[in-house]
């Protein structure tokens, strides 16, 4: 199955993406929030079978984030069907 970001709410400091299905099925969201030095990531997936297209979603989005300041440090929660997800970003990583 085949997910997309659908925006929600879009600002320049945070955002709200909804995931959906090829069709317009949604299956999840993912939350930014980024103030000073710090992201705060959080993303609830309902579906633990697309978990890794999930993870190739979200990873190359968050590193294009990164490119505003790679010395951002980044608290995620990540989950997939009720299970935490760990994804490597290559910015400061802190504790989930």
């Amino acid at each position: 199955m085949q997910i997309y970001f659908s925006p929600e709410f879009f600002k320049e400091d945070s955002q709200v993406l909804n995931i959906v299905t090829q069709n317009n099925e949604p299956v999840g969201y993912l939350t930014f929030l980024m103030k000073e030095k710090k992201m705060y990531l959080f993303g609830v997936l309902e579906n633990e079978g697309v978990t890794e297209d999930f993870k190739d979603l979200i990873k190359p989005y968050v590193q294009g984030l990164l490119k505003i300041d790679p010395e951002m440090d980044v608290y995620s929660y990540l989950v997939a069907g009720g299970k935490k997800l760990d994804v490597e970003f290559e910015g400061k990583k802190k504790g989930t």
